[in-house]
């Protein structure tokens, strides 16, 4: 019960950050710049450190390595190859096309968030303590980067509402799906390894340069480390 209990608190977290990103899309180049770095936060700072602890114990460095780069090169293929990425302003459907895939690997993530908490308590209680501290710290960005990613990729607020309710409810879907099986401590590694190759591109690919384009530099800069740097605090002191 406490796990799901944690995994609802972490939906909350996303979906008020969702709301935050709705609210306030005037200032949207600003909150780009933010999820930009809170982003590559999230991947650098919380994620990075998990995959090499748990996937150490298990696979060389190297293994961890590969699997990062899987992630950032097959999302670049995914990108290029399947979704025919294009930075033409009349290229319209395939722009929310790329929003709902970047809104699906979000909410993918939010999902295995939940799957990592359901392990990390069947493990001990102290592990479940340790991904919850991690799960609550960038869920709230979870939920600001998803609307982002929808709305600047030309989906409009009720799409963004939904992508972000299906966001919301993967961490308590995934909790809730450990209930019936257990995943290797080692093959989660490796997943989480994935998805910093995926974050890391996310971040460099679509967030940094939109939060530039047409707006002050310097601010929206200020904002990328000011995301990275809140992440980085939030994860390492709390």
């Amino acid at each position: 019960m406490i796990v799901l209990l944690v995994a609802l608190a972490a939906s909350v977290a996303t979906f008020i950050g969702g709301s935050f990103a709705l609210r306030f899309r005037d200032k949207l180049h600003l909150i780009l710049g933010f999820s930009a770095g809170a982003v590559a936060g999230v991947a650098l700072f919380d994620l990075l450190p998990e995959a090499i602890d748990l996937g150490t114990k298990y696979h060389k460095a190297g293994t961890i390595a590969f699997f990062i780069a899987c992630g950032f090169f097959g999302y670049l293929i995914l990108d290029r190859l399947i979704l025919l990425h294009t930075h033409e302003e009349d290229d319209t459907q395939t722009s929310v096309s790329r929003g709902s895939f970047s809104a699906l690997a979000l909410s993918t993530h939010s999902f295995l968030d939940g799957v990592a908490l359901g392990v990390g308590f069947q493990a001990s209680v102290a592990l479940g303590v340790i991904i919850t501290i991690a799960i609550l710290t960038h869920d709230f960005s979870d939920g600001i980067n998803t609307v982002n990613l929808v709305l600047k990729n030309g989906g409009h607020r009720k799409k963004a509402l939904r992508w972000l309710l299906i966001d919301a409810s993967a961490p308590v879907l995934g909790a809730a799906s450990t209930l019936f099986f257990r995943i290797p401590e080692s093959v989660l590694g490796l997943v989480i390894a994935v998805f910093v190759g995926t974050f890391l591109y996310l971040s460099a690919s679509d967030l940094i340069p939109e939060s530039h384009h047409r707006h002050p530099r310097a601010l929206t800069t200020i904002m990328t480390l000011f995301g990275a740097g809140l992440l980085y605090l939030v994860v390492h002191l709390v």
